[in-house]
């Protein structure tokens, strides 16, 4: 039975998904492509939004990603398969995760040690991973006006404080900034590997793909809007300016008189950001339930078992974030466009069952 509706998966794409690049990214690619830092981000978004374009397509067979490989190579595979992009997710996984740690501690609980500051977020992942990972339809509904909100009041206090002109002349980091940017960029960009586990959840109607792949454009533009803004604020030392949608607007002239009211704003994103941080999670138990069924009891076990193996992760690389961003973002990040892009593209060839298919 499909729950989620086609508006929830528009939702997803245009507001939920580019809240997850708001963070960490602005500084990673300032440092990578310096003025040109939106130009690798708008990049990236094309891309992801044609890779989104062919798994929307793959909706109309109506089968979730294991019935897809099943039909065309057999129940074995298919398995495997499943089951290393759901450890992909994993992977995916640890840098929103601890991204969302040292924004937790660094913006609202500095005082607090850092465990005891984010043990609440990996008792919420636990509970939301062990539900199905379609009842995340209802939260997008939700998530979706709080995310614009949020979006649009972080920009409009931070707009009218940059000079645009910082950003020119384009193309002043070369080819190689720019390649640069792109490419370590890729570890943020895995919105269609988390699109893959909602198949078989929704009914494809007429247009979606398209439709799909323009709410995912529209989200990125807003991302990409804010990289000028960004960078048009901070310039020369954006590259040092973790948690980036954080600081923008505090300059706003207005705040003498009305206060700091841009943290409703801050929070407003912060929760969205939660949420986007354990589907990945959530992406990986399902892929568990599709190879292995919903037994009783083994979302639960796995979604406890993920929870712990990742808060003794985030102990043991507690101040070290910079290696683990080196490590996977750099030095590895050719696994992402591998999964990201590659591997769902190819999915369009897989084998068609006409029972299953829309007439």
């Amino acid at each position: 039975m499909n729950k989620l509706s086609a508006r929830q998966i528009y939702f997803f794409l245009a507001f939920v998904a580019p809240v997850g690049k708001l963070v960490v990214l602005p500084a990673r690619l300032a440092e990578y492509a310096g003025n040109d830092l939106w130009i690798p981000a708008a990049v990236q978004f094309l891309l992801q939004a044609a890779i989104v374009f062919c798994v929307l397509l793959l909706a109309k067979r109506n089968m979730s990603l294991f019935e897809l490989l099943e039909n065309t190579f057999g129940k074995a595979v298919a398995g495997i398969a499943v089951l290393l992009f759901g450890l992909f997710l994993l992977y995916a996984g640890l840098l929103p995760i601890l991204e969302q740690k040292l924004f937790v501690q660094g913006v609202f609980y500095d005082t607090l040690p850092s465990l005891l500051a984010f043990t609440p977020f990996f008792l919420f992942a636990a509970y939301l991973c062990s539900k199905p990972l379609s009842s995340y339809g209802r939260v997008f509904d939700l998530l979706a006006p709080i995310a614009a909100a949020g979006l649009a009041g972080v920009l409009l206090f931070s707009a009218a404080n940059a000079d645009y002109g910082a950003v020119l002349p384009v193309g002043a980091s070369g080819a190689e900034g720019l390649l640069r940017g792109t490419a370590y960029s890729f570890s943020w960009f895995f919105d269609s590997v988390l699109l893959l586990f909602f198949l078989g959840k929704f009914e494809y109607k007429k247009g979606m793909a398209w439709k799909g792949a323009l709410c995912y454009l529209g989200g990125g533009a807003a991302v990409v809007f804010f990289l000028i803004v960004f960078y048009g604020i901070f310039e020369g030392t954006a590259i040092n300016q973790l948690f980036a949608f954080t600081k923008t607007s505090k300059y706003f002239s207005g705040f003498t008189v009305l206060g700091r009211v841009d943290y409703l704003f801050i929070f407003a994103l912060s929760l969205v950001m939660a949420f986007y941080c354990a589907l990945p999670l959530s992406g990986a138990i399902e892929s568990c339930v599709q190879v292995f069924g919903r037994r009783k009891y083994l979302p639960t076990l796995l979604a406890v078992g993920i929870g712990v193996l990742y808060f003794v992760f985030t102990w043991l690389f507690d101040y070290r974030f910079g290696d683990v961003m080196s490590a996977v973002s750099q030095k590895a990040f050719w696994v992402f466009p591998v999964f990201t892009v590659l591997l769902p593209a190819l999915c369009l060839l897989l084998k068609r069952r006409r029972s299953h298919d829309r007439p």
